[in-house]
């Protein structure tokens, strides 16, 4: 790494702080923006108004399933990909002097569910008491805000990278990662990656993470009128039946023998979740059909093709039991087909980004296990590239009242700032 000389450090932090009001004013126009699955057009066009803004091109970067189907990392689609590509933008130095850099964030974001639970409406961003509120505040635009924030300090410091700098705004990290992937394979590889995702609600540093599948089941009953209901076959009981099972396979893979060493300590670290149920007709009928939708955790050591298995053998289990004779079971994977990772703790990237966080701050990054996941699998797993994968204070992502405390978006945005003039090395803007 090139050092960095102690007046232009200090003309870079100082830009981060002219800068914050405009950072603040950043976040809030992507959180006005309702990226949800199918809906992200919005927050592309703005992130592409950014990087414009910070004098680079921005370049549209398709998910195409057709292309990405053979590769380990794509997970089966839910909806079509058009009028949805992912979005980066490509900084050239005059002279390569230091390392390549990725700065990369996802801009979709999960439904808001109840929205009258909400304070303030989720999409209209409300600052209280040092924290912004709305749905993807925390999850992940601040951290996205905090990277595009760091690199224009630099250049109002007069510098600029001395190395290529990569940005990249992605869609379906919260389903797929096959924007993560689609841009990833688009782009020259890097010498490491940043990815500002949110921690559990304290400044930390992504360790592992586990995988994940979606799967769905669909199951067909026999319908009749309720005064003879005992002659059909409810489906949406069935399918309860069906999701019951996985309660069972949830306590064994969190088994001691099944947890890996990464994860010692964390509680209860593979979930299984029944996140949709679809279903019935008519409250005086029999149901015809009924779907849920399950989230499977993957434990590290563990993978999703294995997963799968099990998922597969359960649903055949539970559909040749007495209580389910007569129904039809289908069984379906969209969504998440992700395995399990480790970042390398130790690599350059990530020691300098527990230092840069240090000097900011005068905290530390603790070691997070997290027992969701990330992109980063994508760079760790595929490219063998150093991952550092550590973003500002979020709480209640994926729940009611979304925030991310400013102070913290603007340390993530010092500590990226530094991270970036020290391993791509700088020259005059």
């Amino acid at each position: 790494m090139i050092p960095l000389d102690p007046g232009a450090k200090r003309a870079i932090l100082e830009a981060v702080t002219a800068l914050e009001g405009e950072a603040v004013d950043r976040l809030a126009a992507l959180v006005r923006c309702d990226s949800t699955l199918g809906n992200e057009a919005g927050a592309l066009e703005l992130m592409a108004r950014n990087y414009e803004s910070l004098g680079l091109a921005a370049r549209r970067i398709p998910t195409d399933p057709e292309a990405l189907k053979d590769h380990p990392g794509f997970s089966p689609p839910l909806i079509s990909y058009a009028g949805r590509d992912n979005v980066a933008a490509l900084h050239t130095p005059r002279e390569q002097r230091g390392r390549s850099l990725a700065l990369q964030g996802h801009v979709d974001v999960v439904p808001e569910g109840a929205a009258d639970l909400w304070i303030t409406p989720p999409y209209e961003p409300s600052i209280r008491d040092g924290r912004m509120y709305g749905r993807g505040a925390g999850d992940m635009k601040a951290g996205i805000v905090s990277y595009l924030t760091a690199f224009q300090a630099l250049k109002l410091a007069g510098l600029q990278p001395a190395a290529p700098v990569q940005m990249q705004a992605v869609i379906e990290e919260e389903c797929s990662g096959n924007g993560a992937l689609a841009t990833m394979l688009a782009l020259p590889k890097t010498d490491a990656v940043v990815i500002p995702e949110p921690g559990p609600g304290l400044a930390a540093m992504y360790s592992a993470e586990v995988g994940v599948v979606w799967a769905w089941v669909t199951v067909t009953g026999r319908p009749t009128h309720v005064r003879d209901m005992h002659a059909g076959i409810n489906a949406i009981e069935a399918a309860m039946q069906i999701a019951r099972r996985f309660k069972d396979y949830e306590n064994e893979r969190n088994r001691a023998e099944n947890i890996h060493a990464a994860f010692r300590g964390v509680n209860h670290p593979v979930n299984v979740n029944l996140g949709t149920v679809e279903g019935g007709e008519w409250n005086s009928s029999v149901p015809t059909r009924a779907r849920i939708g399950l989230r499977v955790g993957v434990m590290l050591g563990y993978s999703a093709a294995q997963t799968r298995t099990d998922i597969e053998r359960i649903v055949a289990e539970a559909a040749g039991e007495p209580a389910l004779r007569g129904t039809q079971v289908k069984l379906e994977f969209k969504g998440f087909m992700a395995d399990p990772c480790a970042f390398d703790m130790e690599s350059e990237i990530c020691r300098l980004a527990r230092r840069s966080y240090a000097e900011i701050s005068g905290g530390e990054l603790r070691e997070y296990p997290a027992t969701g996941l990330t992109d980063g699998r994508f760079f760790t797993l595929y490219q063998d590239t150093p991952v550092a994968c550590f973003g500002p204070d979020a709480q209640e992502i994926h729940g009611i009242d979304e925030s991310v405390g400013l102070a913290s978006m603007h340390a993530i945005t010092g500590s990226i700032a530094l991270l970036m003039a020290e391993w791509c090395g700088v020259e005059r803007a």
